[in-house]
């Protein structure tokens, strides 16, 4: 979980310039609100942490630090820790990583342990997964989005590049409550072969792709543009338990138009939500905000020192980004 000024990215989990042409998303889409897992394969092995060899971070000593891309091993290309091992020898390693844009070559010789296993000190990663919450699809394209946030590494907090990723069924089995100072989270298990559709971009207002499953494409609602959302009552939809999407009464108290993913301040007021999950919890990121009959907005983040304060994105950034990459 990342923490930034005091919010919590609820995904496990910056300007955005809007370039001038008209948008071609319809004006209804279907409507959200089902809990997803999410799988997606990073465009490179992430280097996360350091582990201990003889008593020495073997690795920091040599120069990596935490948030490297590793890009090539032995003058080899690699893009999976599979890749990468495969290209590694026992001794007079160079390890290419990616660092601020710019390649830096490092030298790494590795130790064997006492069972004769060759040991890099490093902590690496090529895949990441969740749980989250749909969004909408825009039957025009098929076009899904979800999140509301983009992804990013919990250690480094950096937006992570993808490779491919999918969503799929996911079946919600307890709620840790939240508390002040400590966000609570969904707790659930996972069908990945129940795939819903196939993640393709990872922007800084959601994830978006195409949606393979069949979906009843008559189930409609209508998009509200920013200069209708108001200050009052609203609600959200999502999923408590099992795989069923409720609406949950909330307020909207603020409302910031400047182009970011924290468009609207809310409170959560319905009683039945408080009890359940004591505000918002890690997982509802993309629960659809809606008012006045119209899709409006989706959860981004909580106020961790006041978990039943949240804020959402403007539903019309998200459908902007989705169709612009569609």
């Amino acid at each position: 979980m990342n923490f930034k000024n005091k919010l919590l990215n609820l995904f496990l989990f910056t300007l955005f310039i809007i370039p001038n042409f008209v948008c071609a998303y319809s004006n209804q889409v279907i409507l959200g609100g089902d809990s997803i897992g999410i799988e997606v394969k990073t465009a490179n092995v992430m280097i996360v942490g350091f582990y201990k060899v003889d008593n020495n971070y073997i690795a920091k000593e040599a120069g990596f630090k935490v948030g490297d891309k590793v890009v090539q091993v032995n003058g080899a290309t690699v893009d999976s820790i599979a890749s990468m091992t495969s290209h590694i020898t026992s001794n007079n390693n160079t390890i290419t990583v990616l660092r601020n844009n710019k390649q830096v070559d490092i030298k790494l010789n590795l130790i064997k342990d006492n069972a004769g296993v060759y040991k890099t000190g490093l902590y690496v990663k090529d895949k990441i997964s969740g749980i989250g919450t749909l969004t909408y699809i825009d039957p025009k394209n098929d076009i899904f989005g979800a999140l509301g946030h983009e992804i990013s590494e919990s250690t480094t907090l950096e937006k992570v590049e993808i490779k491919d990723g999918k969503i799929f069924y996911s079946n919600i089995t307890g709620i840790t409550k939240s508390s002040g100072g400590n966000p609570g989270e969904k707790n659930a298990t996972f069908n990945s072969n129940d795939l819903f559709g196939q993640i393709e971009l990872n922007e800084e207002s959601g994830i978006f792709g195409h949606y393979t499953k069949a979906y009843n494409k008559s189930n409609l609602i209508e998009i509200a543009k920013k200069d209708e959302v108001h200050e009052g009552k609203a609600y959200i939809r999502t999923v408590v338990e099992n795989d069923k999407v409720e609406e949950f009464e909330i307020n909207i108290t603020k409302i910031n138009t400047d182009r970011g993913v924290k468009n609207i301040l809310f409170e959560v007021t319905d009683q039945k939500l408080l009890a359940t999950t004591n505000g918002i919890v890690s997982g509802m990121s993309g629960s659809p905000i809606v008012q006045d009959n119209k899709l409006v907005a989706a959860v981004t983040h909580v106020v961790v020192s006041d978990p039943m304060k949240g804020y959402g994105i403007f539903i019309t950034t998200m459908l902007e980004e989705g169709d612009r990459n569609s």
